[in-house]
């Protein structure tokens, strides 16, 4: 089970940071995933992290804006959002799965063990 937390209310242009924690689990050997929800819309992988190298993948969208990361100890992995938009508005989702080291397939799943989310609101 996967716990984001960290979302809230901010303006055009602010910054957020999430953070996913998981129970039970050293989330170090996992690939990791964000993943964003508009209301109306799919889910959709913005920001991902593979179990090997940490290589990366971002989303078109968000490139240049947010950045996915682990904390040292293998606990927590974070979202850094700057510069946000209106658009980003949404539920965000984290996931992690074992030994895939392409980051874009992980930020292409769309089965899992989604956790509750957290809710992200960007308005002036």
């Amino acid at each position: 089970q996967f716990v984001e937390s960290g979302g809230g209310r901010v303006q055009p242009g602010g910054s957020m940071r999430l953070s996913c924690a998981a129970s039970g689990v050293t989330l170090d050997y996992y690939a990791v995933g964000w993943y964003h929800q508009a209301p109306g819309k799919e889910r959709e992988g913005v920001a991902c992290i593979s179990s090997g190298d940490d290589s990366t993948y971002y989303r078109d969208s968000v490139k240049g804006r947010f950045t996915i990361s682990r904390d040292n100890a293998g606990d927590t992995v974070y979202l850094q959002m700057n510069s946000l938009k209106p658009e980003d508005t949404g539920e965000y989702f984290c996931l992690a799965l074992p030994n895939i080291d392409n980051p874009y397939a992980m930020c292409i799943m769309v089965t899992g063990s989604w956790g509750q989310g957290t809710q992200v609101t960007v308005s002036s």
